[in-house]
């Protein structure tokens, strides 16, 4: 049924590689971004979930 419809539209074929881009080219620089991090800060994002909310406000004072 919707392939009639998409097939009446001009450059649909574009959207689909645009969303492969943006998703290919996102976690390529996540996984550049994680690979050159340093590991100690690693540990502090890590750990963030489990901190309690005084120990992070303190942190920000």
């Amino acid at each position: 049924m919707f392939k009639n419809y998409l097939q009446g539209i001009e450059g649909i074929a574009t959207y689909p590689l645009f969303s492969l881009v943006v998703f290919f080219l996102f976690f390529l620089i996540m996984g550049i971004w994680v690979m050159k991090s340093d590991t100690s800060s690693m540990q502090d994002l890590a750990s963030m979930p489990l901190n309690d909310n005084s120990e992070q406000q303190s942190e920000k004072i």
